[in-house]
């Protein structure tokens, strides 16, 4: 095969783009909920451990995922 016709990526590289897309939809899954139904009531939930700290570590866990899937160069299997 010639470059013309190769992809700009090599299968491990999309391969860790969806892994990095799952990994930051799970932080997103962990950064939602905390809501109130009567809001003459505040909720603590809004500010516990999981929404403050661990949320965003999983966010930031799959932007670099994804990071590493863009910039990374993997050799291809010929």
């Amino acid at each position: 095969m010639n470059n013309s016709e190769k992809m700009a990526t090599t299968a491990k590289g999309l391969k860790l783009m969806i892994a990095g897309l799952l990994v930051m939809a799970a932080g997103f899954l962990l950064l939602s909920g905390g809501g109130s139904d009567d809001p003459q009531v505040f909720n603590y939930a809004m500010f516990d451990m999981r929404r403050l700290v661990a949320a965003p570590i999983v966010i930031v866990a799959g932007i670099v995922v994804e990071v590493i899937a863009i910039m990374g160069h993997f050799k291809e299997k010929e």
